[in-house]
């Protein structure tokens, strides 16, 4: 009984060793793909995704400094990403210097210079 529990304690460890070990692997781009993706990650209604299939629309973003949306000039990725989540999400902004902001324009960054796919019935 006593070796069935002390197995069943290392199983457990080496199990959460593992699980911490495949997410530090994800990198920036993966994270920001998935906030991207993801319809409450700023408490919004909708996902960037829903406004821009698969980064569409979004592959020249990395290199600009300064973004025309709704009539509106950003003077930065950060400050469009919040735009958008703001006015077209209806969420709230996010700290332009957080990790989350990191990882979102490490995503659209990432979009450079891809061809991208339209989604199914775009």
């Amino acid at each position: 009984m006593k070796i069935m529990k002390i197995s069943l304690l290392l199983l457990v460890i080496l199990g959460l060793t593992f699980s911490v070990a495949l997410a530090k692997k994800q990198t920036p781009e993966d994270r920001g793909k998935a906030l991207f993706n993801d319809v409450k990650a700023f408490g919004g209604k909708k996902a960037c995704n829903d406004c821009h299939p698969n980064g569409k629309g979004l592959e020249k973003a990395a290199g600009k400094k300064e973004f025309k949306i709704m009539g509106k000039t950003q003077k930065s990725l950060e400050e469009a990403v919040n735009f958008c989540i703001v006015k077209a999400s209806k969420g709230k902004a996010i700290d332009a210097k957080s990790e989350q902001m990191k990882d979102m324009a490490a995503y659209i960054k990432s979009l450079k210079g891809k061809a991208v796919k339209k989604a199914p019935g775009y």
